[in-house]
């Protein structure tokens, strides 16, 4: 409020420079009479004559209502501090019109108080700026500052205090609010630990960005928190401050250490088993790891064979062995106990059983490879089946039950077959019943009184129609499926 009480101050000039201000400008008396009010003061009120304004401060007060940001109502307004003489500057309120609801504003007053020679009050001035869109934009910031779920504090710069902290921060570290608002940056130490504190603490003096760095953050209870924290200079209102924001690195270091241990586990399986192992890329069969099995078995180490894919290592000694294992592989992800024929490295083929299936280690693909090699065993069971071949060309010297135990030996776990010989004539089928006797065919011959010859072509016929090409494979079938039996004569 200005007031003129000195004779040679012009009113009416002062009144055209407050005029042309942008900002709002009341004129207030002595005796509480508002003389005069801008443009801009008007419209920071809503109002269009100072009639609506108020004539005197009381009509002022009842026409309007101010409550300070803290959300308490002024025992005095700015206005009657004004003619009260007091000098302030930078009060900030809200201003609302009860008979308009829709009007509301934020102002930021000062006073001006001049006075004459003889030290009476000569110019009595409420200065206003409009700050509604400042402080609408500050609210919005602060609505979203409390309602980010990451950490985040703001600290002022001048005195290095904390001034607003947000639920993510106290719910990351079990501190209260009041225990964080107002305490120093190094009472509640928000650079503890920090990876390159010096330069964090150099940047906060600064003023300047403060880069992500790792940090353990102190816990009230005693306890400590592993961070990611940064810090970016911001200004609240007028005041510069840093916002500095936290990413919790205690759920990825928990899952790091699982991994790690998962891992650890992993590789210690893989080197100890004593079944040969690969590990292999998916995506081109080039090998990255091998155990000590696998060099044992297959003298091959590590130099020999890693770093090259299995073709290139010419593990398979067929390339359509491989091809079907990595199409089987590709197909279902998994391959479980097949058959197939691998090279040593000294050359020798070894018979074995491949059991494979997709893992993912690290976000990438790879395939495990377990590799049994059952040389021994192949050879026991062709050695077996030769002697039984052997034993059975002359099936005329053993039993029926003694046949048929060969016969299973030769070919277990088909109980059960069907019975019936496909397509088979009867004289066939006489023939076939005579195999599985033990007859040779000079014998079926004579019982059939058949010729030798006209006994090996029903007996072709036989083959050709069972799908076998020995005599003892014959037998083999026929006991499976009943055979001997008591055949009618032709």
């Amino acid at each position: 409020m200005l007031r003129t009480v000195t004779a040679g101050v012009d009113r009416h000039e002062l009144r055209q420079i407050i005029a042309g201000l942008s900002e709002g400008v009341i004129l207030v008396e002595p005796d509480q009479t508002i003389a005069y009010a801008n443009v801009a003061a008007l419209a920071m009120h809503g109002a269009g004559s100072i009639d609506e304004l108020g004539p005197t401060v009381d009509a002022y007060r009842e026409r309007f209502c101010l409550r300070y940001r803290n959300n308490r109502t002024p025992e005095a307004y700015p206005i009657e501090r004004v003619v009260a003489g007091e000098r302030f500057h930078d009060v900030v309120v809200e201003v609302t019109r009860p008979d308009k609801p829709e009007v509301a504003f934020v102002h930021s007053l000062r006073s001006l108080v001049a006075t004459d020679h003889q030290g009476n009050p000569s110019c009595l001035a409420l200065i206003l700026k409009d700050v509604s869109d400042q402080f609408e934009a500050e609210e919005r910031f602060e609505r979203t500052f409390n309602a980010n779920p990451a950490p985040a504090v703001i600290t002022r710069l001048s005195d290095l205090r904390h001034v607003k902290v947000n639920h993510g921060f106290l719910e990351m570290t079990g501190h209260t609010r009041d225990a964080v608002i107002g305490r120093s940056v190094y009472e509640v130490d928000v650079l503890s630990g920090a990876r390159n504190r010096d330069l964090a603490v150099s940047r906060l003096h600064q003023g300047g960005t403060i880069p992500q760095m790792e940090a353990c953050l102190d816990l009230p209870d005693g306890g400590s928190r592993f961070v990611i924290v940064a810090g970016q200079p911001i200004a609240m209102g007028d005041e510069p401050c840093m916002l500095f924001t936290f990413a919790d690195l205690e759920l990825r270091r928990k899952a790091e250490t699982a991994l790690r241990q998962s891992e650890e586990r992993f590789a210690k399986a893989f080197r100890l088993t004593p079944v040969p192992t690969l590990l292999a890329r998916a995506q081109d069969f080039q090998v990255t790891g091998i155990n000590e099995a696998f060099t044992r078995v297959f003298g091959l180490g590590e130099d020999g064979i890693v770093g090259r894919s299995l073709a290139e290592v010419g593990l398979w000694v067929t390339d359509k062995q491989r091809l079907t294992f990595e199409a089987a592989l590709a197909r279902d992800a998994y391959v479980l106990g097949v058959e197939v024929c691998l090279r040593h490295g000294d050359g020798a083929n070894l018979d074995c059983l491949v059991s494979a299936e997709r893992v993912t280690i690290n976000d990438d693909a790879f395939v495990l490879l377990v590799l049994q090699d059952i040389s021994e065993r192949k050879q026991t069971e062709r050695e077996l089946f030769d002697a039984i071949e052997t034993v059975m060309a002359d099936t005329s010297w053993f039993s029926r039950g003694l046949i048929e135990k060969l016969a299973n030996l030769r070919r277990p776990g088909r109980d059960g077959a069907d019975a019936s010989a496909p397509n088979l004539t009867v004289r066939e089928r006489q023939i076939l019943n005579l195999i599985c006797s033990g007859l040779d065919d000079d014998a079926i011959a004579r019982k059939l009184g058949l010729s030798r010859n006209t006994v090996r072509n029903h007996g072709a016929a036989l083959y050709r129609k069972l799908g076998i090409h020995k005599r003892t494979e014959a037998v083999v079938w026929g006991r499976e499926n009943g055979f001997p039996y008591q055949a009618s004569s032709s």
